[in-house]
């Protein structure tokens, strides 16, 4: 059934209802186990409601993929997925910052109707159109895809006018307000004024949202965020956010047309043990009432964590945790002899096993993480190991050296 023939209920038009997802990250390892079979149930999962949820459009806002270059298994899963969500909705895509943008929209054009690759700059105010019976269109998606400030710095800008600023808010407001733009004057030239509904789709970390240890660092020039009012432009219905791994909303400060709805679908499985506590899910969006139904996605293993004595943790500790993906922190004094053989046999599932004694007087570095910046904990480690804080010449060659490696990790 063609995905406009879901619209139409006895003579009547049925609500206009999206269903929002992201940070697949298909191909990706948790621990070095292969989660494949699970991101496969996902998409299962996925394909059933939307069946059954009379969905208009599928939105994915950004790393679909886990790498530049994934592997052939995850690209065979992705073309099944779609294969079978476009025969029930229209299906909207955009690369993230894992993603290759490129290898991602290669052959967009050739695409079966109702899926929308949108993985160039240039295509921020040209919207996906998704239509009712009669053809008149009344869903527009503004899809963006991840917008490194080092390439897209020049294409946003409108020449002659310079390069803009070298920021990750610098270029997603330049794309909103392109986007803002077009959608005025489509309402203007068609006079439907809010009767055409809109959504805007961006990965991106915005300023306030919580984040995980499994998300990619964006920095740029120490920089990585996006100021929520970015993001509130006018006429907008939603805004379909990826990047950050936990279910979220965002709060948009309110715009000419009001407060739109923001909000992070969250990757749709647990990719580090910081997500330990967070339920996965969709969003599904009903536009003309802005209802929202977070849908719970499947559960292929409980992630836990077991801290105490060895003793503790063999014993009553880890009795409820014996079937999860399991860290183990064992706190003895003193390492226990075999402990990772002890530990596995106790916990098939385990995926890691750390000794962490009692903490002793004396300074520490603290670890790396995603709320920290690169170069002020790689600064704590140079005055930890030679007792001076770096200079600032120092300090430059410091951040040259993470930008460069962020750059190259960027482009694999």
């Amino acid at each position: 059934m063609p995905a406009s023939a879901l619209w139409v209920v006895a003579g009547t038009v049925g609500p206009m209802r999206i269903l929002h997802t992201s940070d697949w990250h298909l191909g990706r390892t948790l621990h070095g186990v292969d989660l494949m079979t699970h991101q496969a149930a996902f998409l299962d999962h996925l394909v059933d409601v939307v069946r059954a949820g009379g969905v208009d459009a599928v939105l994915v806002a950004g790393d679909i993929y886990d790498r530049a270059v994934p592997p052939v298994e995850a690209v065979a899963l992705l073309s099944d997925a779609i294969a079978r969500l476009a025969e029930h909705a229209d299906v909207v895509l955009t690369p993230g910052n894992h993603d290759s943008a490129i290898r991602l929209g290669f052959g967009a054009q050739l695409m079966r109707p109702g899926v929308h690759l949108r993985t160039r700059i240039a295509d921020a105010d040209r919207p996906v159109e998704i239509h009712r019976p009669g053809g008149s269109a009344t869903l527009l998606v503004y899809a963006l895809p991840y917008l490194d400030p080092d390439a897209a710095r020049t294409a946003l800008a409108s020449p002659p006018a310079p390069p803009l600023a070298r920021s990750h808010e610098a270029v997603m407001a330049a794309a909103m307000r392109r986007a803002a733009r077009d959608l005025a004057s489509r309402r203007a030239a068609g006079g439907a004024g809010g009767a055409v509904r809109a959504v805007a789709m961006a990965h991106a970390f915005v300023v306030g949202g919580a984040a995980s240890e499994s998300e990619r660092d964006i920095r740029v020039g120490g920089v990585d965020g996006v100021p929520a009012e970015v993001l509130a432009g006018p006429g907008f219905d939603y805004v379909a956010l990826g990047h950050l791994h936990g279910p979220q909303v965002v709060r948009l400060p309110p715009g000419p047309g009001g407060p739109a709805l923001a909000r992070y679908a969250g990757s749709p499985l647990a990719y580090s043990f910081s997500e330990l506590h967070q339920t996965k899910s969709t969003v599904l969006v009903d536009l003309d009432t802005g209802g929202v139904e977070l849908v719970p996605a499947p559960v292929p293993r409980r992630l836990a964590e077991v801290t105490g004595g060895l003793a503790e943790v063999l014993g009553a500790a880890g009795e409820p945790h014996v079937a999860d993906w399991v860290r183990v922190v064992v706190t003895d004094a003193v390492r226990p002899p075999d402990l990772y053989a002890r530990v596995k046999a106790r916990f098939p599932h385990a995926l890691q096993v750390t000794h962490r004694p009692p903490a002793r007087a004396g300074r520490t570095v603290v670890a790396a993480g995603p709320a920290r910046d690169p170069l002020e904990v790689a600064g704590e480690f140079v005055e930890y190991v030679t007792g001076t804080a770096p200079s600032d010449a120092e300090s430059a060659i410091l951040r040259a050296a993470l930008e460069t490696a962020t750059a190259a990790d960027r482009s694999a």
